[in-house]
């Protein structure tokens, strides 16, 4: 598995790519209390001296904090992974203050993004990943406390 290190240049291409080739993302019916997803996460980004801070709530939304931007998404997810052990996440930002995000890109409105997800067994620490391998992923992402953002 590559990890973050070594991927910084990738990491605005790997959301570009999936932003490309992204199928619509419908908000979904409130996800159920135990989804492993739910909660407030990180993505520390030590080669930027930056992180970013998202916070999956159960009504199928997403904040998200990156730098100096803050965004919304609405998401879907599946409620179980696939045979392959991934959780299909799709994504479409609704909202977004027109600042740059930890690699300087500013998000536009209307992006909708296809990834996939793999949880440590822990539940603490999940991977996002351009399709349901571990070659191309970014992370891993930290369970944070409850807590705002």
């Amino acid at each position: 598995m590559r990890t973050l290190t070594g991927l910084l240049p990738s990491v605005a291409l790997l959301f570009a790519a999936a932003i490309a080739h992204a199928q619509p993302a419908r908000v979904q019916a409130a996800l159920s209390a135990s989804h492993p997803l739910l909660g407030i996460w990180t993505l520390s980004i030590p080669q930027l001296s930056c992180s970013e801070t998202y916070h999956f709530r159960g009504d199928g939304t997403v904040l998200v904090k990156s730098k100096e931007e803050v965004s919304e998404s609405e998401f879907t997810i599946t409620e179980k992974p696939s045979t392959k052990g991934f959780y299909k996440l799709e994504d479409k930002i609704v909202k977004d203050n027109g600042k740059q995000d930890c690699s300087g890109e500013i998000t536009e409105v209307g992006s909708r993004v296809t990834n996939y997800l793999r949880f440590h067994p822990s539940g603490a620490r999940f991977v996002m990943c351009e399709d349901e391998s571990m070659e191309t992923c970014i992370g891993p992402f930290e369970r944070a406390p409850a807590q705002g953002i």
